[in-house]
């Protein structure tokens, strides 16, 4: 396999600074360079992009994404033991690589980039979820960043593919196909993986559309589709009844069955709801 640079290859590098993966902080290290470029050729053409990387380790994605052409890699790290393998990487491709040493749940790097912006992150499992729930649900819509590709449990990824009917279909989905296209594009085995977890991963792109796919205010659907799929097995009827006192007539008003369950819902039938019940206020 070609190398990607001239950098050492990552065994050596976690060898070289200690980096061993730290199960309290979601971390499963991708050493196949070839792979993380791979990776990163999902999130499309970098040329002229600002990239966020959450969570980068000893920079296997990094290196993919600089490697590929990005205009700047921001990467939050909350490990520190990273930072100095990080360091390396920042000085073997000067003024392209930041590193903010954080929390990503706690800071907004989103203000340290310029448009156009593409997030591409192997996630830390413990904050994955939390972490697109935030990007799909900005103040304004559209986001400041124009492609996610990130790496979930093949579980979550294919949460967020879901179609109406299907046993991962939820909240996740409504989130994720109301305001973007979203298709997995990647499956990793857990042996590609150190260590390897007990469960395979998937890259799921999603790319941002101008305006959402069905006119709905946001914090209603949000609101509807919380209610609905909090208490997935209960006729809507019933799940629904916080949302509005008289949830079976703008249920029937916009063609649900009151007796249907959150999960035979389409997103055009939720945003349908939500407007119902915005014009009702």
């Amino acid at each position: 396999m070609a190398a990607i640079d001239t950098l050492p290859p990552l065994r050596d590098v976690i060898a070289t600074h200690d980096l061993s993966a730290r199960k309290a902080l979601g971390q499963n290290f991708l050493l196949d360079l070839n792979l993380t470029a791979k990776i990163a050729r999902q999130a499309g053409d970098l040329t002229g992009m600002d990239v966020l990387e959450i969570g980068p380790g000893p920079g296997g994605l990094t290196r993919g994404l600089l490697a590929e052409g990005a205009r700047k890699v921001l990467a939050v790290e909350k490990d520190a033991r990273c930072l100095s393998a990080l360091a390396e990487i920042a000085a073997a491709y000067p003024g392209r690589l930041e590193v903010i040493e954080g929390d990503a749940l706690a800071i907004n790097p989103l203000d340290s980039l310029t448009p156009p912006i593409a997030i591409c992150a192997n996630l830390p499992y413990n904050v994955g979820t939390e972490l697109l729930v935030r990007w799909l649900t900005p103040p304004t819509w559209p986001p400041v960043w124009d492609t996610l590709t990130l790496m979930f449990q093949k579980e979550v990824a294919e949460r967020i593919v879901a179609q109406p009917g299907a046993k991962a279909y939820g909240r996740l989905a409504v989130l994720a196909q109301w305001r973007c296209t979203a298709q997995i594009v990647l499956h990793l085995p857990p042996e590609a993986f150190t260590p390897p977890p007990k469960v395979s991963s998937a890259v799921v792109h999603l790319r941002a559309l101008p305006t959402p796919k069905y006119d709905a205010d946001p914090k209603v659907l949000e609101r509807v589709v919380a209610a609905g799929f909090n208490q997935r097995r209960k006729m809507l009827r019933a799940s629904l009844k916080s949302v509005a006192p008289n949830i079976e007539d703008h249920l029937t008003a916009v063609g649900i069955a009151p007796t249907e369950r959150a999960e035979r819902v389409s997103v055009e039938a939720f945003c349908a709801l939500a407007r119902s019940v915005a014009s009702a206020t």
